[in-house]
């Protein structure tokens, strides 16, 4: 009885070591041939874009239009700003624009003036020579004429009264000529004066002209300004948790919150550097999130990082003294979520949980 137990237990121990060999081996095989067309990694995890909601002016906050978690539109208000003072400094800039362009038109209004005052001094400067040209004759006429009636006079020919009017008619023809030619003088200062003037006001015009874009970069700014008090959001997607409170005061640049893009999202798996041998870019690669393990994704394999995790750190090692302890470094592989996937599922991921990824490389 006893041998014929023993024979009994001998039998089911060597059928259940030949099954574990059979599976073991079939399990072994498997995993070889897997593991010559894939390259797998538990080091993953999904990415998504993170946009920082930063206020752009300063101020104390209003109203808060959004609560933690909240899904919201690209163009929704999240808060507004107090813009009290921002709305007397796009007054006073519409003013300083007004009296930029009063300035502007009064400088227009000036060269206009002095355009007419050198019209005007050139016509008087062509009117005064025609009139000495004509003056000129008179004066040779009056001169011909005193010579002539000079000489009768001392031949007796003539009576006194008559030389006497020769040669008044001859002053008065020669002190016209001297008026005339005084007067062309004065009309051509008053025209150097006119263009003088001229100029000037083109330069006064010039800064006027510069004034006014000034005053109109300067509204533009306080527009804008005031525009930068209604915060909204530039993306379509999901708010974080919020940190802030009606009254609190905000500097631009400060990071308040953030909105993560739920459409859109990859995959970060940071692989060995002896896994990388056959990867390259285009392979088809399927991952599950730890959160969704019935869930399979599909993805592609898109690019490598030009470094290894390690020389991004904020102390990266130094291994120049020789004396080391040698590491597998991993290199970050980016792998993009294909749209074959279903966007309702995709939407499910979270950026920062943990997936398995499975690169296929046949």
């Amino acid at each position: 009885m006893e041998t014929t137990e023993k024979k009994k237990t001998n039998k089911k121990f060597l059928v259940i070591l030949i099954v574990l060999v059979l599976v073991g081996g079939t399990y072994g095989i498997y995993k070889y041939i897997h593991g010559q067309a894939h390259e797998t990694t538990d080091d993953a995890q999904v990415e998504k874009n993170m946009n920082p909601i930063l206020p752009r002016v300063t101020g104390y906050i209003t109203k808060i239009y959004v609560k933690d978690n909240d899904l919201v539109k690209k163009g929704d208000t999240l808060f507004t700003i107090d813009d009290k003072d921002y709305v007397v400094r796009v007054e006073e800039a519409k003013a300083a624009l007004a009296a930029a362009e009063g300035s502007y038109e009064a400088a227009k209004a000036d060269i206009g003036g002095t355009a007419a005052g050198i019209a005007v001094s050139d016509a008087n400067i062509q009117s005064s020579r025609g009139n000495i040209e004509a003056a000129k004759v008179r004066v040779w006429r009056a001169n011909n004429d005193f010579t002539r009636y000079q000489n009768l006079y001392n031949n007796k020919s003539i009576t006194k009264q008559q030389f006497e009017q020769a040669q008044a008619a001859k002053q008065e023809a020669e002190a016209n000529l001297r008026v005339l030619q005084q007067a062309e003088t004065a009309s051509r200062s008053q025209r150097a004066a006119s263009v003088s003037r001229s100029a000037v006001s083109g330069k006064q015009t010039d800064v006027a002209n510069a004034n006014i874009k000034r005053a109109q970069a300067t509204l533009r700014a306080a527009e804008l300004n005031l525009s930068y008090t209604v915060v909204t959001a530039a993306i379509d997607g999901q708010v974080s948790t919020i940190d802030i409170q009606p009254g609190q005061l905000v500097q631009p640049g400060q990071a308040l919150f953030y909105i993560i893009d739920a459409t859109d999202g990859w995959v970060v798996a940071n692989f060995k550097e002896t896994q990388i041998t056959k990867m390259k870019a285009g392979q088809k690669v399927t991952f599950v999130a730890d959160a969704y393990p019935d869930v399979e994704f599909e993805g592609v394999l898109t690019s490598f990082s030009p470094a290894t995790g390690a020389r991004f750190s904020l102390l990266p090692p130094d291994n120049a003294t020789g004396n080391f302890v040698k590491t597998v470094q991993r290199l970050p592989v980016k792998i993009s979520i294909t749209p074959n996937n279903d966007k309702e599922k995709v939407k499910l991921l979270r950026s920062g949980m943990n997936v398995e990824v499975d690169v296929h490389l046949k």
